[in-house]
């Protein structure tokens, strides 16, 4: 990378190289940290005020779980890599699984309906699976099959994806996240899917606005 001159003046010249600041003949160098900047919140209605915080408690609720699922899953994948045999490899995923059961049953049966959906939707943003491929790998095709009709009895599917550049409300999920994280009230985890939430955000309208 060539440093790119950006000060005219020819006693104290500044580059710009990358990151850094340059000032030649002081020898100073400062390092320039990124800082993104959101829009700031805009509602329609006051109603849609109300909607838009009542939604952005239950996703920063659910987000850990899905990051801790990410956690899980990437533990699990770069130990079972270094078993060998598929004995110990079945062994191994079967007491994982009785594990997550047992840390994430009795929390995710609290959940409401909302929360299920943002949820299911969250762990394919972090894992870059949905929950059915997810349990389909873990298990057998049939229990993925039973899960996903358990959930349609709460009208969800655990085949949601998640897609914040074609759907609204995973639009608004996103938004949500990113304003935690610069905030710092979310431990920023980068999604396994493939986008771009501040080239979407620059497309989107400045209001925020929800269909019922």
């Amino acid at each position: 990378m060539s440093a790119q001159k950006i000060d005219p003046t020819p006693k104290d010249s500044i580059y710009r190289y990358g990151d850094y600041l340059i000032f030649e003949g002081d020898t100073l160098v400062i390092e320039l940290e990124e800082v993104r900047l959101l829009n700031k919140l805009k509602f329609k209605t006051k109603d849609d005020r109300n909607y838009y915080y009542w939604f952005r408690k239950k996703t920063i609720k659910v987000y850990p779980y899905a990051k801790l699922a990410s956690d899980r899953l990437t533990v699990l994948n770069e130990r079972l890599e270094k078993i060998k045999s598929k004995r110990k490899k079945k062994k191994y995923t079967k007491r994982v699984q009785n594990y997550l059961e047992g840390e994430f049953t009795d929390q995710l049966k609290k959940l409401t309906r909302t929360e299920g959906r943002i949820l299911i939707k969250l762990i394919h943003r972090q894992t870059g699976q949905t929950s059915y491929d997810l349990i389909k790998d873990l298990r057998s095709g049939w229990k993925a099959f039973w899960y996903n009709n358990t959930a349609k009895l709460f009208k969800l599917s655990l085949k949601l994806e998640y897609d914040p550049e074609n759907i609204y409300e995973d639009f608004l999920i996103e938004d949500i996240l990113q304003r935690a994280f610069i905030e710092g009230n979310l431990e920023n985890q980068e999604s396994k899917l493939n986008f771009d939430y501040f080239k979407i955000a620059a497309n989107k309208e400045n209001y925020i606005h929800f269909i019922k």
